[in-house]
């Protein structure tokens, strides 16, 4: 009988808990008046011994997340090889594991805040290798770590305006083409939102940290900050069919105006301009290329139609970008290795502009484990061409295509959900240099010290567990 009772107690108590939660939140009842009545009920209610774990009141929902990832990869470059300089193949094949574990929810007053911690200090990936350990002994774990990967604050006092403060998940609409999906940006970034009969149309502004320096040389900071300028508009054509686009501008501040202090991977030193050993003055050889952020001012157009097409969703998307300092980005690097008064003619600088195009089928999103419904699949593929001054290649993609510039190929891949939490994914990408009288500027730590790449393989499988 007095099981009976406490179980009728205990379902009373959760009716009752939800009806109060729910005048809340349509206004009928002040959030003080709810908590003072949820408080009034659980010392009526409930026969059990109180929690002594207790949630500080400012924190309205926490949500714990994330996902573990196991992956075969296979990644092969043919070093310059037919370009009058020796070559070499460099292969690297290896198991490896990535996690990543975070929480997220809703504070009072309409902030909203997020933590997300990650393995590798890597920031174009997570992802650690098995076995690669400085001490050769069998399951050694000198390079594995956790590391933060998101922490940030944000506010949304009124649906047509929200900000964020910290290290956030990457706030803007962009594609792979100019953005690493694994980067999250630091520094802030506030949006406004506007919702017409038939369309949305969004401003947002980024102002992210690039690189901090220390000591500063001057007030206000001359720390170096990419500041971003996005404008959009998502736009229902027909049933079921919508356009996205929004244009986004990229410029740079603090560069080149620290003196002495200034690192010279942002200034006028430019690294990653091929092997020592070429020196084919006659073609220009792979020496022209830079990874400094000098000369940068780029215009990306992101853009995607979305629909329904035999029951499944289909996406047609494409991105291009074109740098309008390309042309003095081009001269600068030429300079570097050519005495005063050289003539510019072979800096190349029409090099300055990136495009992709691709399509999407099935359960869009699952080949990036942005979801996940049992049995679904998607398959995706995308055409991908870099110039070697169109972008900043410290933010390519270092999977595809290994965080190169002068590089262009294709990406295919294949998603399925075997339940509504696993995902087997396969991967493949193949590129190629584009301009043979220029290297393949850029860096990346799974193929280092390779520069110019002729072209270049990837193969990955993975193994996904959301939660």
């Amino acid at each position: 009988m007095f099981a009976s009772g406490a179980c009728a107690a205990t379902l009373y108590g959760q009716s009752a808990d939800a009806l109060i939660n729910k005048l809340v939140q349509k206004g009928v009842l002040t959030e003080k008046e709810g908590k003072e009545l949820l408080a009034e009920g659980a010392q009526t209610n409930s026969p059990a011994t109180p929690s002594k774990f207790k949630i500080s009141d400012a924190i309205k929902s926490m949500n714990l997340y994330g996902d573990l990832r196991l992956r075969y990869e296979y990644r092969s470059a043919d070093n310059a090889k037919g370009t009058g300089v020796s070559g070499s193949d460099y292969v690297r094949e290896r198991f490896r594991y990535a996690l990543r574990l975070g929480i997220r929810g809703d504070l009072a007053d309409d902030f909203y805040y997020g933590l997300r911690v990650e393995t590798s200090t890597n920031p174009r990936s997570p992802w650690n290798t098995f076995a690669d350990d400085s001490n050769p002994t069998p399951s050694d774990k000198t390079k594995d770590g956790v590391n933060i990967g998101q922490v940030y604050l944000g506010w949304k006092p009124e649906e047509w305006f929200e900000m964020t403060v910290g290290r956030m998940p990457m706030p803007l609409y962009v594609t792979p083409m100019i953005w690493d999906s694994d980067i999250n940006p630091e520094g802030a970034f506030e949006k406004f939102k506007w919702s017409l009969p038939h369309a949305d149309l969004f401003a947002s502004f980024g102002q992210f940290i690039y690189q901090d320096s220390n000591p500063d040389t001057a007030f206000p900071s001359s720390d170096t900050f990419l500041l971003a300028w996005q404008i959009g508009a998502e736009v229902a054509l027909a049933k079921d069919v919508k356009l996205k686009v929004a244009p986004v501008l990229y410029n740079y501040t603090g560069v080149g105006q620290r003196g002495a202090a200034s690192p010279s991977s942002l200034s006028t030193t430019f690294v990653g301009e091929g092997n020592a050993g070429i020196n084919d003055t006659t073609t220009a050889g792979g020496r022209y290329n830079q990874a400094g952020i000098n000369d940068l001012t780029i215009l990306e157009i992101p853009a995607e139609i979305n629909f329904k097409l035999g029951g499944y969703g289909a996406r047609v998307f494409g991105d291009f970008a074109y740098n309008f300092d390309g042309a003095n980005r081009a001269e600068a690097a030429y300079r570097v290795t050519q005495s005063s008064g050289t003539p510019l003619d072979r800096a190349y600088k029409n090099d300055t502009k990136a495009y992709m195009f691709g399509v999407g089928y099935g359960n869009l999103g699952l080949v990036y484990g942005q979801t996940s419904k049992k049995n679904t699949w998607e398959a995706r593929a995308y055409f991908q061409h870099v110039e070697q001054y169109a972008a900043d290649v410290n933010l390519l993609d270092s999977d595809f295509f290994e965080g190169r510039g002068n590089v262009q190929g294709v990406f295919a891949a294949l998603a399925y959900s075997f339940t509504d939490n696993v995902i087997g994914t396969f991967r493949y990408g193949y590129a190629e240099r584009i301009n043979n009288h220029l290297g393949t500027g850029g860096s990346n730590n799974d193929l280092p010290g390779l520069n110019p790449i002729n072209n270049y393989h990837l193969f990955q499988f993975d193994l996904t567990l959301r939660f």
